[in-house]
This record gives C-alpha cells, sequence and structure tokens, in this order.
C-alpha cells in the first residue's frame, strides 16, 4: 500500500504484559478497542543530541538517552465503551502499571508498545461540541512494527 489516511485507524489497550518484546509477544494479547477517536497522535522515538567540542577537530554529535514519545488520542467521551473505560480505569490507577497498547493503521500495518496513562482530561466546550477525553500515554518501551498482513 502506497500513502494512506488515518481513516480507519484504532487504538486499544490490553492490561496483559507480553511474554517478549516482539510482534508475537504483543499480537498473542487480547486487546479492547477504544471507539470514537478522533485522532491517535504521534508514534516514535527521538534522541537527546549529545555534543562534544574538542579543543582540536570538528564537533561531535552523538545520539544520547531515547525518549520513546507520548501520545493524547482524543475520544468523544462514551462511558459505555469498553475501550475508554480501561484507558480511564489505567489513568486513575495510583500504581506504576504498564499496560500494552496496539495502534493499527488504515493499510493493516500495527504498532505496539507498553506505556502509562497519565491523566483523563474531559473537556467540556460549549454547548454543540462533543465532549471529549484527551488521556496523555507515556510511551515506556521501543515501539515494535508489525507490517500489513
Amino acid at each position: 500500500m502506497g500513502l494512506q489516511t488515518g481513516a480507519g485507524s484504532a487504538i486499544a489497550i490490553s492490561v496483559a504484559a507480553p511474554a517478549t518484546q516482539d510482534v508475537a509477544g504483543y499480537a498473542a494479547l487480547t486487546y479492547t478497542e477504544a471507539g470514537n477517536c478522533e485522532k491517535i497522535g504521534t508514534i516514535g522515538a527521538t534522541f537527546a543530541k549529545t555534543e562534544f567540542q574538542p579543543l582540536k577537530g570538528p564537533k561531535q554529535k552523538l545520539k544520547g538517552s531515547a525518549d520513546y514519545g507520548s501520545l493524547q488520542p482524543q475520544f468523544a467521551l462514551d462511558e459505555s465503551d469498553a475501550g475508554q473505560t480501561l484507558f480511564r480505569t489505567a489513568a486513575d490507577e495510583e500504581t506504576n502499571a504498564l499496560y500494552s497498547v496496539r495502534v493499527t493503521y488504515q493499510s493493516g500495518a500495527k504498532r505496539y508498545f507498553q506505556g502509562r496513562v497519565f491523566g483523563w482530561p474531559e473537556t467540556v466546550d460549549g454547548a454543540d461540541p462533543v465532549m471529549m477525553a484527551t488521556p496523555t500515554v507515556e510511551i515506556c518501551t521501543k515501539v515494535v512494527r508489525a507490517p500489513a498482513a
């Protein structure tokens, strides 16, 4: 598949941890998809830049520590949606439990990772807009990429 849009993409969550940090480990889990998702966010690591300038010679630039990023998916608030309930439960939990997350693209490609959910802010923005929830999901493991079948 060539270019694609975000249409048809989905985000799902699981309380279980994969037996292995690879496609097979994540694919074996049972996920609960969160409905009414308007956007998912940016997936992928960035690295801190470390520099060293010797007195003699060019500046050295190296990759430092990895930050696997965070997502801020937006959901039209639906308290009866099982996936949203699980995201909200993860946000309300006072432990540092990791949850497994699966993002499925339009093409069928998948992205797997583990993360922690920080908050479940709900937005009431007037009479006409739909009430929204925007959790922050901090990605805590390397993102595992699974190509479309």
